[in-house]
């Protein structure tokens, strides 16, 4: 998702330092200098001159880039104090460019290398390439990937099913570690079946994004990743993952990943924390039972220092020369309107598969909301990659409220086969699913049932309020 921001200011939030000399710390706040959007995410680049940043307003996300620049005497803005302003700001979005989902006359087209920055993430260790949530390549499975800064290569990092969100690289610029729902099988029942193209995802994927999570439990886990990311059966390895599961042990599956894990400078250690699952995500009317905390003092938050015992100390390498103006981003000066932006048409589409088969596509628009309203696709002998090759249909038909932009109810219907190299399934109950999601509060509310099966393994939906 997507939202307007022309916040462009960052400020000191202790005036008396700005003569301090560099290398002492200094402690900067957002100035929201507009209505339209609220600055989060924020990101220093290694060389410590850029910041990327996302806004959420009601109508989602957009994500921007920046130089800092120090401003001793400001005559405009909130807080006119000596402070650092955010200047030639680019909004990352390609002028006229492609859309990951478009139509040529009746037929559908996908565009892998299509850019599509939602929320920002970062930065990698040498700062060439932005990372950041982009759009699907697979039916709800969110991932996350990485643009170069000057010649918009897009680079998908992660492709498990489950959920990556928070993400650091080492300075060497060799490994990223992600904090991921990966072996909680919290999002297999809707995107254990790979290689679905991410159609449905057109009315789903605020709805994938924010299964993810129980309130503010969150299912992450470190997982220790090379830089080239997934791929094959390549997932990398859970840094936590030796232990004995038990109760505050270092993978106690109550004990929860929070955001933003980091490299020591050396490249021999991570860190990272948790949070143990407490009431009402557990508890009370809620179906889970709440764990005892066994960290001093019953402490629920915790830091953990994971070392990584064969890895020798890295030097790091050459810091980017990042550009003030990205070649492929728009230039978004102070009271700039976003560009407009391609919207797929409703209509009937065939989506034809890179190796066969095809999906005849339905997609129908809200009138009052100008939104993408209901989607249904059927698949005949549909492959991308000669091994995967889907039959069946699905249809999710979504409702949002006229209070809450946030509120999401999805009507869904599946019942898709998976055949060649996996064997699996996709199926919704008999009278379907029918999920109420919040994006905001993350809270589990469904009747129905959806369930994927993959290889004999089956993996259901999570217990309501769970």
């Amino acid at each position: 998702m997507r939202a307007p921001s022309t916040t462009q200011e960052i400020i000191h939030t202790l005036p008396e330092m700005a003569n301090k000399p560099s290398g002492d710390t200094i402690y900067c706040f957002v100035a929201v200098s507009h209505s339209s959007g609220s600055p989060r995410e924020m990101r220093m680049h290694p060389d410590d001159k850029h910041m990327g940043w996302s806004a959420f307003t009601s109508g989602g996300e957009n994500s921007y880039y920046g130089r800092l620049q120090f401003n001793e005497s400001p005559t405009n803005g909130a807080l006119r104090v000596p402070r650092y302003d955010l200047v030639g700001v680019n909004l990352l979005a390609k002028p006229n460019g492609t859309a990951p989902i478009m139509a040529q006359g009746s037929e559908l087209k996908i565009d892998d290398q299509a850019i599509g920055v939602g929320e920002l993430r970062g930065f990698s260790g040498a700062g060439d390439e932005i990372l950041y949530i982009g759009p699907t390549r697979e039916a709800n499975n969110i991932d996350v990937f990485a643009v170069h800064i000057i010649t918009g290569i897009v680079r998908r990092l992660t492709s498990h099913p489950e959920y990556a969100d928070p993400i650091a690289f080492s300075r060497d610029n060799q490994w990223f570690v992600t904090m991921d729902t990966r072996g909680s099988n919290r999002q297999m029942w809707m995107a254990g079946m790979r290689h679905i193209p991410p159609l449905v995802d057109l009315v789903t994927v605020t709805a994938a994004s924010s299964t993810r999570n129980n309130g503010a439990r969150r299912f992450f886990q470190p997982i220790l990743i090379d830089r080239y990311g997934d791929r094959g059966d390549y997932f990398g390895q859970h840094v936590n993952y030796a232990g004995n599961g038990t109760n505050g042990s270092v993978n106690d599956p109550n004990w929860n990943g929070k955001a933003d894990p980091a490299f020591s400078p050396d490249g021999t250690h991570i860190v990272y924390w948790q949070s143990l699952v407490i009431p009402p995500a557990c508890g009370g009317s809620n179906p889970l039972p709440c764990p005892v905390s066994t960290a001093q003092g019953d402490r629920t938050y915790r830091v953990m220092l994971a070392r990584l015992v064969t890895r020798k100390p890295i030097s790091p390498v050459p810091i980017f020369d990042a550009p003030d103006t990205i070649p492929w981003a728009t230039q978004f000066p102070p009271g700039a309107s976003l560009p407009s932006t391609y919207s797929l048409p409703p209509g009937n589409y065939t989506l034809r598969g890179k190796h066969g088969g095809f999906a005849k596509t339905r997609i129908a628009k809200d009138p009052l909301l100008d939104i993408i309203k209901m989607v249904s696709v059927e698949y005949t002998n549909f492959s991308d990659d000669g091994e995967h090759y889907l039959h069946g249909h699905e249809a999710v038909t979504l409702t949002l409220s006229a209070s809450d932009p946030w509120l999401n109810h999805l009507d869904w219907y599946s019942d898709i086969l998976q055949t060649g190299a996996t064997n699996a399934s996709k199926k919704t109950g008999p009278g379907g699913f029918h999920l109420t999601i919040n994006a905001l509060e993350n809270i589990f509310e469904a009747n129905g049932t959806l369930t994927t099966i993959v290889n004999g393994v089956t993996y259901h939906q999570p217990l309501n309020g769970a």
